[in-house]
Parts: C-alpha cells; sequence; structure tokens
C-alpha cells in the first residue's frame, strides 16, 4: 500500500479513468463497454428485445437508429443522389456505400488475409472464418453462429416457422433464398448463374463461383486441409473433408451406435430405424424417407430428364448417373484398387472389387446363412427361398427372379431378337442362364435349398 502513496495525481487518474473505461460488462458474454447504454444495446443481441416499433406498420428494432432508418422507407423522400449514375437514397451513409460500387474502392481490410470489403459488417463476419468466433448463439440448442442471419434461420428450424411463401403454389419456407430457388420451378428458369468462361450453368450463385475457380485456378478458400493441402471457404467443411483423412466418424446412431462422419448422414440412417418418411409422391402417394429421393421418384411419373451428358447429348433423370456416363466417354477411372491398382470409374465397383483381395462376404442370406460380396446377389439368391417373382411377362403373366431372364422371355413373345449371348440352362429347373459363373451360383443355391429347406 506504501507504493501507491507515492504514485503522482496523473498516474493514478490514468488508472482511474482504464477502470472506469471498463466498468460495464455485458453479463450474457463477459464483454466490456465504456457507456451503460451501449453494453444495453449489446445485451439486446443475446435477449432478442426490440424496444423501438416503427409507428407506420409496428415492426420492432432493437436499437433507436435503426428504427429511424427503417420509419424513412415509409417516405419517400431521398435527398442524396449518385454523381455517377443518378439513383437516390434516404441516408448518406448509404449513398457512401453506393458509390464504392462506381469507385471500386473497399476500405475495409482483413487483418488476417488483406482481402478487402465495402462494409465494415461483411470484413467482421470475414475475420470470424480466421478466428473462428461465434457469438450469437440459439436459444433452443445453444448452437453457435458467426452472423445474426444464419442464427436466426436455424432458431426457425426449432419453432418451425416459415415466412417465406412462393408466390406460385403458396408452399412455404425458412429463408428466402430457398423459396426464391423453390419458385425458379414454376418460371423454368432453373439455372440463371452462367459461367462466364465457358457459359455453363447453375442453381446457385456460389456452385457457379466454386466452378469460376476451375478456369482461373484461384483458390479462395481459407482453410486448408493439413493432409492434402486441399482449401475451403469455411472451417466446417474443412474439417469434414479432414475426417475422410484421419477416419473420425464423431456422429453416432442413437439406435444401432453406427457411426458417421457427417450430422446428416447420420439422421438420414436413423429415419431407417424410425420408419418415418415424410416425403410424399404427389403423383402416387409414395412415401420417402429423403426429400432427395421423393423428387427422383417423381421423376419417373414426368418422365423429366435435366441432366444432359455433354459428349453425347444423352439425357438422364439423375445428375450422379449423367457423371458416370460421361466417365464412359473420358474413360477416367479415378478409383484405384489398393491391391493391385486396378482403376475403376465407380467407388462402388472398386469397394466390390476389393472384396474379391480379401474374402470378405458382408452380406448374408436370412434364410441359411450363405455369405455374398455383393447385396444385389443376395437379394437374388433369397428370392429361391421366398419364391418372389418380382419379374411378371406383360403377354403371359409368368412370373421371373432376374431381370434378365425376364427380358429374354418377352422377346420371345415379341419376335425381337436378342443379342445373342451364350445361354445356359438349368437341367432342374429349365431356367436360362447367361453365364458359367451364373449358372453354377444357381445350382448352388438349388443344393442349399435342398439340404435346408426353407419353412
Amino acid at each position: 500500500m506504501a507504493s501507491n502513496f507515492g504514485q503522482s495525481e496523473p498516474t493514478l487518474m490514468a488508472i482511474t479513468t482504464k477502470a472506469q473505461e471498463k466498468a460495464h460488462e455485458c453479463k450474457y458474454c463477459g464483454k466490456f463497454f465504456k457507456k451503460v447504454s451501449d453494453c444495453k444495446r449489446h445485451e439486446r443481441t443475446h435477449t432478442g428485445e426490440k424496444p423501438y416499433t416503427c409507428e407506420h406498420c409496428k415492426k420492432c428494432f432493437t436499437t433507436s437508429s435503426d428504427c429511424k432508418k427503417h420509419e424513412q422507407t415509409h417516405t419517400v423522400e431521398k435527398p442524396y443522389s449518385c454523381k455517377y449514375c443518378k439513383k437516390c437514397f434516404r441516408a448518406a451513409s448509404h449513398l457512401r456505400q453506393h458509390e464504392r460500387i462506381h469507385t471500386g474502392v473497399k476500405p475495409y481490410a482483413c487483418k488476417h488475409c488483406d482481402k478487402c470489403f465495402l462494409r465494415s459488417g461483411e470484413c467482421m463476419e470475414h475475420e470470424r472464418t480466421h478466428t473462428g468466433v461465434k457469438p450469437y448463439s440459439c436459444k433452443y440448442c445453444k448452437k453457435s453462429f458467426r452472423t445474426p442471419t444464419h442464427c436466426k434461420r436455424h432458431e426457425q428450424t426449432h419453432a418451425g416457422v416459415k415466412p417465406y411463401t412462393c408466390k406460385y403454389c403458396e408452399k412455404s419456407f425458412s429463408s428466402s433464398s430457398y423459396c426464391k430457388e423453390h419458385e425458379r420451378s414454376h418460371t423454368g428458369v432453373l439455372k440463371p448463374y452462367s459461367c462466364k468462361y465457358c457459359q455453363e450453368c447453375f442453381t446457385r450463385s456460389s456452385q457457379c463461383k466454386k466452378h469460376e475457380r476451375n478456369h482461373t485456378g484461384v483458390q479462395e478458400g481459407v482453410y486448408t486441409c493439413k493432409y492434402c493441402k486441399r482449401c475451403f471457404s469455411s472451417s466446417s467443411r474443412c474439417k469434414t473433408h479432414e475426417r475422410t483423412h484421419t477416419g473420425e466418424k464423431p456422429y453416432t446412431c442413437k439406435y444401432c451406435q453406427k457411426c458417421f462422419n457427417q450430422l446428416a448422414n447420420c439422421k438420414r440412417h436413423e429415419q431407417t430405424h424410425t420408419g418415418k418418411k415424410p416425403y410424399t409422391c404427389k403423383y402416387c402417394q409414395k412415401c420417402f424417407s429423403q426429400s432427395g429421393n421423393c423428387k427422383q421418384h417423381e421423376q419417373t411419373h414426368t418422365g423429366v430428364k435435366p441432366y444432359t451428358c455433354k459428349y453425347c447429348q444423352k439425357c438422364f433423370s439423375q445428375l450422379a448417373n449423367c457423371k458416370q456416363h460421361e466417365k464412359t466417354h473420358t474413360g477416367m477411372k479415378p478409383y484405384t484398387c489398393k491391391f493391385c491398382n486396378k482403376g475403376f470409374s465407380q467407388l462402388g465397383n472398386c469397394k466390390q472389387h476389393e472384396l474379391t483381395h480379401t474374402g470378405m462376404k458382408p452380406y448374408t442370406c436370412k434364410y441359411c446363412k450363405k455369405s455374398f460380396t455383393q447385396l444385389g446377389n443376395c437379394k437374388l439368391h433369397e428370392r429361391i427361398h421366398t419364391e418372389e417373382m418380382p419379374y411378371t411377362c406383360s403377354h403371359c403373366k409368368m412370373g421371373f427372379r432376374r431381370p434378365s431372364t425376364w427380358k429374354r422371355h418377352e422377346q420371345a413373345h415379341t419376335g425381337v431378337k436378342p443379342i445373342q449371348v451364350e445361354s445356359l440352362t438349368c437341367w432342374i429347373c429349365q431356367e436360362e442362364l447367361s453365364s458359367h459363373t451364373d449358372l453354377i451360383q444357381h445350382y448352388d443355391d438349388h443344393m442349399r435349398c435342398l439340404r435346408k429347406p426353407h419353412t
């Protein structure tokens, strides 16, 4: 205490001033403010309180200045005019922001990567992608977000609020961007964003920008995978990608403890346990657990095939099938067997091939416990036990287990000569097989059924 008496009066005043500058602390996040008014205004971002109401439309605001700016939208007065294009504005700050579009001035620079922005708010939001700060928390599940817009949109998923309605079919959405994207399905303008290098079109501007980077070679992502140096625009996408290297699967099914590397995949899997199918085909009322599967199914009714091969103009109802087909033109085989380095155009085919090296047969018949390397072969075998014949001739109503046998039989009615392949006939049931391998497997099915008949 004796040392304090020896301090000069200006030093004590400086200490007192600094203490006063941090006298007001936010009771939610611990941030300090010089003024009590600034602290109260900040705390409203946590509580959601909006004490200021527009006298024209009763819309509420957090600050009086925001309320006054909004009230000007009800008046027609726009005293500030752009000197480049003569567009008028209600506020001088809006005019200054607009004129930067003409001058190209971006006065706000990120202190981490030197990227520049027109508005200070955009710069602050961008800097959070570097720091990882997420100051806005969902009031229902405490999940954090970098921007208040993303936080509010997320909270709507809890409340079930969908304030944006399609002007054509009255369908509701939680965000305006989703609503606008849906409305394009009515107008026919499905892909309004065009690449400035090759004119390829996209549904979303983000998809178009990402594609254009393939032409320029510029990677704008600020997050880099520490294993393969691939760049990403968000930390969450980078972390999800890194799990493909580490094998980490942090999301666990609450029914069977199966693990997944993405939350969306985990939730999709859990629907297989609950049997929940919230999406219904508008043509035949068939239900689906995923929206994408429902839309793909509806295309079987409409016949719409929106995806076109860029080499031969063949059309497809699914993008994945179109890309898979295009590989037959390019000869591209990006998937390689880790045992013999054989290349494959599809990941599924590569994994099935690798089973021939390991000897694994992960699919087991639920009747006789015979194992198979492919799920399709297992299901086909189980029809021997159940006597299911899902393929029926449209001419004589004869049933078949295999689609190849069914098509060959129908050609006998129509007189169309099938492509000449070696035909092998089972002497037990007279079923025709297209290869020696199928015939041997077919005989094995008979022998197993004889040893252990289905009850």
